[in-house]
């Protein structure tokens, strides 16, 4: 092969050669993605090339390193749909990198489009958390420095912004104390999971996990390393809080914490009717001594269910069990968990039966299980280990998570599962209440206008290269049509874990509390140098 400048040459009319020969003669010339021969050229306000950024950036002083090659895992996450390469991956070791990195990028100004996205453990569905032809920071790297947890009337633990939730678990467990709220899967990082919300069976109770976090450390997209709670900073520890990585990287943050219980009793019972299942549903997280988790479950044409739950949990009449068929049924399944500590088995067993005999489930379908705390909490990442043995965890992920209002929720269910949701999906379908006085009103997340609304999440698995029902087309397809579904029927719901691809479409979806939202932004990251993958501010043009 011949060098870049006789390919050049072969490639090109003189009239682009003496622009090269001016460029080269003043220093000047510009990366390969530049038109030489365009009417733009001078125009065009000069930009760093891609070798002068990189250049840069390795001049910076830090404790981690950054890493120019090889970066492709940085181009792809849970959901497996998007894909974009990053210019470079930072690995931290300090807060100060972080902040470094951000500062060198925000004082290049709006000539460079070069944007940076905080990555924790790749668990972003749609690219949210990528960053094409820019800087991904890896998170995870920083969490090097130790926990802290302090006991008291009040305890909590200080915990960096990359640590996974099931090192908490296990860090926290040695002094008797846990966190209040969780997700479904443990491993997740702090600042991934609160800069959504963090939703899982126990938010009827003590909210989502934004809720119980009494201070954060944050850098914002000017590079400043803010610390900022309700009463320090409290307009950007609120937005920030569900703000969805857009106002500030979380580096660090101080949990709630609460006395741990050793065991779980866990419970699953089963629906013919979705009118009885929600019922129980609102019943059970509206009482005041009620079970300290609650998840319900939608279950389409399941052939063997009760038999495949005998792997984990014991029928209380089994003979009963053995003859029920689940097989062309729709069914609810109803998930609850009553925590206790062994010395109190007795009184457990008398408040969990208490409970139950006010429920109205099938009571064939009547299962329980009791296990540990950790066993219970960590319990999708057995499925995880299962499914990476089988080469069925790294497929594409076209989930939907929707928050819909509890007064319309009948009519949700009775079009979804009734006219587009057909035939079982490969994945489970969750549906549960939440009390929204249990939530905090003045973080970023949107919620529908309703004190009690329900998280539906269809959680499906697409097999590559199926044209078929289990297929990413046909799943992106049913999910479009319940979107549009919803947006006819003028349900008021709102989006959990949200993608959009227009501001308009972002303008909606926060409706009124936009304003406050872009007026955070030109605050802390004016010029929308962070989240770059959420695809609501571009670099470079004014926020509105």
């Amino acid at each position: 092969m011949g060098s870049p400048f006789y390919s050049f040459l072969k490639q090109n009319n003189i009239v682009c050669l003496k622009i090269f020969l001016i460029l080269l003669i003043m220093g000047c010339i510009p990366d390969r993605t530049t038109n030489l021969c365009s009417n733009q050229l001078i125009a065009k306000p000069a930009t760093p090339t891609h070798l002068n950024v990189t250049s840069s950036l390795e001049t910076l002083s830090l404790d981690g390193y950054f890493s120019f090659n090889n970066n492709n895992h940085a181009a792809k996450d849970f959901g497996n749909t998007y894909q974009s390469l990053p210019l470079a991956v930072l690995y931290p070791k300090s807060v100060s990198d972080i902040s470094s990195t951000v500062k060198l990028i925000f004082n290049m100004g709006s000539a460079s489009e070069l944007t940076v996205a905080a990555r924790g453990h790749g668990h972003s569905l749609q690219g949210q958390a990528q960053a094409h032809r820019g800087v991904v920071i890896n998170m995870e790297s920083l969490k090097g420095s130790q926990m802290q947890v302090h006991t008291g009337e009040r305890p909590y633990v200080d915990v960096s912004g990359g640590e996974l939730w099931i090192n908490i678990l296990h860090e926290t467990l040695k002094l008797g104390l846990a966190p209040k709220s969780w997700t479904d899967y443990l491993h997740l990082t702090v600042g991934g999971t609160l800069s959504y919300a963090g939703i899982s069976g126990q938010a009827f109770r003590h909210g989502p996990q934004i809720n119980n976090v009494y201070r954060l450390q944050v850098v914002t997209g000017k590079g400043e390393v803010i610390t900022c709670s309700k009463s320090k900073n409290p307009d950007l520890f609120y937005g920030v809080l569900g703000g969805l990585g857009q106002f500030g990287i979380i580096t660090q943050a101080r949990i709630s914490l609460e006395p741990a219980p050793k065991m779980v009793k866990w419970i699953r019972v089963l629906y013919l009717d979705f009118s009885s299942f929600s019922k129980d549903q609102e019943y059970l997280i509206a009482s005041e001594n009620s079970f300290e988790y609650i998840e319900g479950f939608v279950i389409l044409n399941r052939t063997g269910l009760l038999n495949n739950w005998r792997s984990s949990f014991n029928p209380k009449d089994p003979m009963q069990a053995s003859q029920f068929n689940s097989d062309g049924k729709t069914l609810y399944c109803l998930e609850m968990a009553k925590y206790f500590n062994p010395d109190v088995t007795n009184v457990i067993d008398q408040i969990t039966e208490s409970l139950l005999l006010k429920l109205h489930y099938i009571p064939s379908t009547l299962f329980m299980s009791e296990v540990s705390f950790v066993e219970f909490l960590d319990r999708v990442h057995l499925s995880e280990l299962k499914l990476r043995a089988k080469g069925l965890w790294e497929v594409p992920h076209p989930w939907m998570n929707l928050l819909i209002p509890k007064n319309r929720i009948h009519e949700f269910a009775d079009e979804v599962f009734g006219n587009i949701l057909t035939n079982n999906i490969n994945g489970p379908i969750l549906m549960y209440p939440v009390n929204k006085t249990k939530w905090n009103n003045n973080t970023s997340l949107v919620t529908p206008d309703e004190d009690v609304f329900y998280l539906v999440a269809l959680l499906s698995s697409a097999v590559p290269s199926s044209k078929g029902t289990d297929g990413l087309e046909y799943i992106l397809t049913q999910n479009k049509r319940i979107l549009e579904y919803s947006a006819r029927a003028d349900l008021g719901i709102k989006q959990y874990l949200p993608h959009y691809r227009t501001q308009g479409e972002w303008r909606a979806h926060f409706g009124p509390r936009w304003k406050a939202f872009a007026r955070r932004k030109s605050s802390y990251d004016p010029l929308a140098i962070l989240a770059p993958g959420q695809m609501m501010f571009k670099k470079g043009i004014p926020i509105l």
